[in-house]
Protein backbone atom coordinates (compact mmCIF):
# COMPACT_ATOMS: atom_id res chain seq x y z
CA UNK A 1 0.00 0.00 0.00
CA UNK A 2 2.83 2.34 0.91
CA UNK A 3 6.61 2.48 -0.79
CA UNK A 4 8.85 4.09 1.53
CA UNK A 5 12.13 5.53 0.48
CA UNK A 6 14.68 7.95 2.58
CA UNK A 7 17.21 9.87 0.26
CA UNK A 8 19.38 12.25 1.35
CA UNK A 9 17.30 13.05 4.78
CA UNK A 10 14.53 13.03 2.94
CA UNK A 11 11.14 10.53 3.08
CA UNK A 12 9.15 9.91 0.12
CA UNK A 13 6.09 8.81 0.61
CA UNK A 14 4.13 7.04 -2.16
CA UNK A 15 0.76 5.83 -1.92
CA UNK A 16 0.20 2.49 -4.17
CA UNK A 17 -3.16 1.15 -3.09
CA UNK A 18 -4.78 -0.19 -6.14
CA UNK A 19 -5.71 2.16 -9.03
CA UNK A 20 -7.53 4.86 -7.22
CA UNK A 21 -5.34 5.28 -4.11
CA UNK A 22 -8.78 4.96 -2.55
CA UNK A 23 -8.55 5.43 1.31
CA UNK A 24 -9.93 2.64 3.62
CA UNK A 25 -9.18 1.01 7.01
CA UNK A 26 -6.46 -0.79 6.31
CA UNK A 27 -4.68 2.27 4.13
CA UNK A 28 -5.78 4.97 6.64
CA UNK A 29 -3.68 3.11 9.19
CA UNK A 30 -0.80 2.12 7.34
CA UNK A 31 -0.51 5.65 6.87
CA UNK A 32 -1.16 6.96 10.41
CA UNK A 33 1.84 4.47 11.22
CA UNK A 34 3.76 5.46 8.83
CA UNK A 35 3.59 9.33 9.79
CA UNK A 36 4.40 8.17 13.15
CA UNK A 37 7.45 6.47 12.52
CA UNK A 38 8.76 9.03 10.56
CA UNK A 39 8.97 11.04 13.69
CA UNK A 40 11.70 8.69 14.41
CA UNK A 41 13.34 7.87 11.42
CA UNK A 42 16.57 9.70 9.86
CA UNK A 43 14.28 12.44 7.84
CA UNK A 44 14.23 15.57 8.16
CA UNK A 45 11.51 16.41 5.77
CA UNK A 46 8.76 14.37 4.05
CA UNK A 47 7.33 14.25 0.75
CA UNK A 48 3.94 12.64 -0.09
CA UNK A 49 3.15 10.94 -3.49
CA UNK A 50 0.48 8.93 -5.76
CA UNK A 51 1.33 6.67 -8.57
CA UNK A 52 0.24 7.31 -11.98
CA UNK A 53 -2.44 10.05 -12.08
CA UNK A 54 -4.16 9.48 -9.29
CA UNK A 55 -2.80 10.95 -6.23
CA UNK A 56 -5.88 9.78 -3.57
CA UNK A 57 -9.59 9.91 -4.90
CA UNK A 58 -10.38 9.78 -1.43
CA UNK A 59 -12.70 7.55 0.51
CA UNK A 60 -13.47 3.99 -0.85
CA UNK A 61 -17.18 4.60 -1.09
CA UNK A 62 -17.71 0.84 -2.02
CA UNK A 63 -16.29 -0.46 1.03
CA UNK A 64 -18.64 1.88 2.71
CA UNK A 65 -21.42 0.98 0.54
CA UNK A 66 -20.94 -2.20 0.99
CA UNK A 67 -19.48 -2.14 4.71
CA UNK A 68 -22.71 -0.27 6.23
CA UNK A 69 -22.87 1.00 9.06
CA UNK A 70 -20.81 -1.39 10.95
CA UNK A 71 -18.17 -0.32 8.65
CA UNK A 72 -18.69 3.81 9.07
CA UNK A 73 -17.98 3.43 12.41
CA UNK A 74 -14.70 1.45 12.17
CA UNK A 75 -13.56 3.78 9.68
CA UNK A 76 -14.28 6.82 10.57
CA UNK A 77 -11.87 6.85 13.35
CA UNK A 78 -9.06 5.49 11.46
CA UNK A 79 -9.78 8.12 9.01
CA UNK A 80 -9.04 10.52 12.02
CA UNK A 81 -5.91 8.93 12.89
CA UNK A 82 -5.00 9.25 9.46
CA UNK A 83 -5.23 13.13 9.27
CA UNK A 84 -4.14 13.51 13.08
CA UNK A 85 -0.82 11.95 12.17
CA UNK A 86 -0.47 13.63 9.02
CA UNK A 87 -1.41 17.48 10.04
CA UNK A 88 0.24 17.66 12.94
CA UNK A 89 3.79 15.53 12.11
CA UNK A 90 6.37 18.34 13.52
CA UNK A 91 8.62 17.89 10.36
CA UNK A 92 8.00 19.39 7.00
CA UNK A 93 5.72 17.51 4.96
CA UNK A 94 5.05 18.38 1.01
CA UNK A 95 2.50 17.06 -0.96
CA UNK A 96 3.54 16.44 -4.45
CA UNK A 97 0.08 15.79 -6.21
CA UNK A 98 1.13 13.88 -8.59
CA UNK A 99 -2.85 13.57 -9.88
CA UNK A 100 -6.80 13.65 -9.01
CA UNK A 101 -6.55 14.63 -5.14
CA UNK A 102 -10.37 14.40 -4.42
CA UNK A 103 -12.13 14.18 -1.27
CA UNK A 104 -10.39 12.73 1.33
CA UNK A 105 -7.44 12.30 -1.15
CA UNK A 106 -7.25 16.37 -1.51
CA UNK A 107 -7.93 16.89 2.56
CA UNK A 108 -5.05 14.30 2.53
CA UNK A 109 -3.13 16.34 0.54
CA UNK A 110 -4.01 19.76 2.72
CA UNK A 111 -2.70 17.87 5.54
CA UNK A 112 0.67 19.17 3.78
CA UNK A 113 3.16 22.71 4.30
CA UNK A 114 3.26 22.57 1.07
CA UNK A 115 1.00 21.10 -2.26
CA UNK A 116 2.76 21.31 -5.46
CA UNK A 117 0.70 19.84 -8.26
CA UNK A 118 1.60 18.54 -11.69
CA UNK A 119 0.37 20.96 -14.29
CA UNK A 120 -2.39 19.10 -16.03
CA UNK A 121 -2.51 15.88 -13.75
CA UNK A 122 -5.77 16.07 -12.51
CA UNK A 123 -8.63 17.37 -10.59
CA UNK A 124 -8.36 18.71 -7.14
CA UNK A 125 -11.34 19.52 -4.53
CA UNK A 126 -13.87 18.26 -1.73
CA UNK A 127 -17.10 16.52 -3.09
CA UNK A 128 -18.64 15.01 0.37
CA UNK A 129 -21.72 17.04 0.12
CA UNK A 130 -21.97 15.77 -3.30
CA UNK A 131 -22.11 12.27 -1.85
CA UNK A 132 -24.09 12.89 1.02
CA UNK A 133 -21.29 13.03 3.86
CA UNK A 134 -20.51 15.41 6.00
CA UNK A 135 -16.84 16.51 6.83
CA UNK A 136 -15.45 14.77 9.95
CA UNK A 137 -14.41 17.55 12.69
CA UNK A 138 -10.92 17.52 11.80
CA UNK A 139 -11.34 17.17 8.24
CA UNK A 140 -13.37 20.43 7.81
CA UNK A 141 -10.64 22.08 10.23
CA UNK A 142 -7.82 20.80 7.68
CA UNK A 143 -9.61 22.17 5.04
CA UNK A 144 -10.56 25.65 6.51
CA UNK A 145 -7.10 25.88 7.57
CA UNK A 146 -5.62 25.38 3.84
CA UNK A 147 -7.69 27.47 1.91
CA UNK A 148 -8.15 31.13 1.60
CA UNK A 149 -11.31 32.04 3.91
CA UNK A 150 -13.68 33.45 1.12
CA UNK A 151 -12.98 30.59 -1.16
CA UNK A 152 -14.39 27.56 2.09
CA UNK A 153 -18.38 28.07 1.39
CA UNK A 154 -17.77 27.99 -2.38
CA UNK A 155 -15.71 24.76 -1.86
CA UNK A 156 -17.66 22.95 0.71
CA UNK A 157 -20.85 23.67 -0.67
CA UNK A 158 -20.32 23.61 -4.15
CA UNK A 159 -18.10 20.76 -4.08
CA UNK A 160 -16.60 21.48 -7.35
CA UNK A 161 -13.12 19.99 -8.74
CA UNK A 162 -10.84 22.20 -10.34
CA UNK A 163 -8.29 21.61 -12.72
CA UNK A 164 -4.56 22.56 -12.13
CA UNK A 165 -4.50 26.01 -13.22
CA UNK A 166 -8.13 27.03 -11.38
CA UNK A 167 -6.43 25.19 -8.28
CA UNK A 168 -3.54 27.45 -8.07
CA UNK A 169 -5.43 30.67 -8.16
CA UNK A 170 -8.09 29.96 -5.98
CA UNK A 171 -5.43 28.82 -3.42
CA UNK A 172 -5.92 24.61 -3.44
CA UNK A 173 -2.28 24.40 -4.17
CA UNK A 174 0.74 26.53 -3.92
CA UNK A 175 2.47 26.18 -6.76
CA UNK A 176 1.68 23.67 -10.18
CA UNK A 177 4.79 22.77 -12.22
CA UNK A 178 5.08 20.45 -15.32
CA UNK A 179 4.53 16.30 -14.24
CA UNK A 180 8.10 15.43 -15.26
CA UNK A 181 9.37 18.48 -12.54
CA UNK A 182 6.76 17.44 -9.69
CA UNK A 183 9.17 15.26 -7.72
CA UNK A 184 12.18 17.30 -8.26
CA UNK A 185 10.41 20.41 -7.36
CA UNK A 186 8.61 19.02 -4.09
CA UNK A 187 12.15 17.54 -3.57
CA UNK A 188 13.71 20.95 -3.43
CA UNK A 189 10.96 22.52 -1.58
CA UNK A 190 11.42 19.81 1.51
CA UNK A 191 14.94 20.11 1.24
CA UNK A 192 14.67 23.98 1.96
CA UNK A 193 12.16 23.90 4.86
CA UNK A 194 14.66 20.83 6.06
CA UNK A 195 17.54 23.12 6.52
CA UNK A 196 15.65 24.93 9.03
CA UNK A 197 16.36 24.77 12.70
CA UNK A 198 14.24 21.29 12.95
CA UNK A 199 12.88 22.54 16.99
CA UNK A 200 12.23 25.97 15.69
CA UNK A 201 10.27 24.40 12.81
CA UNK A 202 8.45 21.97 14.87
CA UNK A 203 7.08 24.83 17.62
CA UNK A 204 6.36 27.25 14.58
CA UNK A 205 3.99 24.44 13.32
CA UNK A 206 2.25 23.59 15.87
CA UNK A 207 1.94 27.89 16.58
CA UNK A 208 0.09 27.52 13.34
CA UNK A 209 -1.85 24.84 13.72
CA UNK A 210 -2.78 25.59 17.51
CA UNK A 211 -6.47 27.06 16.24
CA UNK A 212 -7.01 23.64 14.46
CA UNK A 213 -6.39 21.86 17.80
CA UNK A 214 -8.44 24.58 20.18
CA UNK A 215 -11.42 24.01 17.83
CA UNK A 216 -10.89 20.22 17.94
CA UNK A 217 -10.99 20.49 21.60
CA UNK A 218 -14.03 22.65 21.97
CA UNK A 219 -15.73 20.82 19.22
CA UNK A 220 -17.11 17.98 21.75
CA UNK A 221 -19.45 15.38 20.13
CA UNK A 222 -19.01 17.14 16.63
CA UNK A 223 -17.69 13.54 15.61
CA UNK A 224 -20.26 11.52 17.00
CA UNK A 225 -22.95 13.61 15.02
CA UNK A 226 -20.86 13.24 12.01
CA UNK A 227 -20.39 9.66 12.62
CA UNK A 228 -24.36 8.98 13.17
CA UNK A 229 -25.00 10.89 10.04
CA UNK A 230 -22.95 8.67 7.80
CA UNK A 231 -24.09 5.69 8.93
CA UNK A 232 -27.79 6.33 8.69
CA UNK A 233 -29.34 4.13 6.17
CA UNK A 234 -30.34 7.12 4.10
CA UNK A 235 -26.86 8.21 3.80
CA UNK A 236 -25.75 5.02 3.01
CA UNK A 237 -28.54 5.06 0.15
CA UNK A 238 -27.20 8.36 -0.85
CA UNK A 239 -23.42 7.22 -1.15
CA UNK A 240 -25.09 3.53 -3.22
CA UNK A 241 -26.16 6.65 -5.72
CA UNK A 242 -23.66 8.51 -6.23
CA UNK A 243 -21.37 5.63 -6.72
CA UNK A 244 -23.95 4.03 -9.47
CA UNK A 245 -24.35 7.53 -11.07
CA UNK A 246 -20.20 7.84 -11.10
CA UNK A 247 -19.40 4.39 -12.32
CA UNK A 248 -22.21 5.08 -15.17
CA UNK A 249 -20.78 8.28 -16.14
CA UNK A 250 -17.47 6.73 -16.46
Amino acid sequence: MIDLKIDNGIAVVTITHGKANALDIELCEALAKCFDELRQLDARAVVVTGQGRMFSAGVDLLRVGSGGAAYVREFLPALHRLYDAAFFHPKPVVAAINGHAVAGGCVLACCADRRIMARGGGRIGVTELLVGVPFPALAFEIVRFAVPPRHLPEFTFGGATYDTETAVQRGWVDEVVDADALMGQATAVAQKLARLSPPAFAQAKKQLRLPVAERLEHGGATDKTVADIWAAPETLGYIRDYVARTLNKA
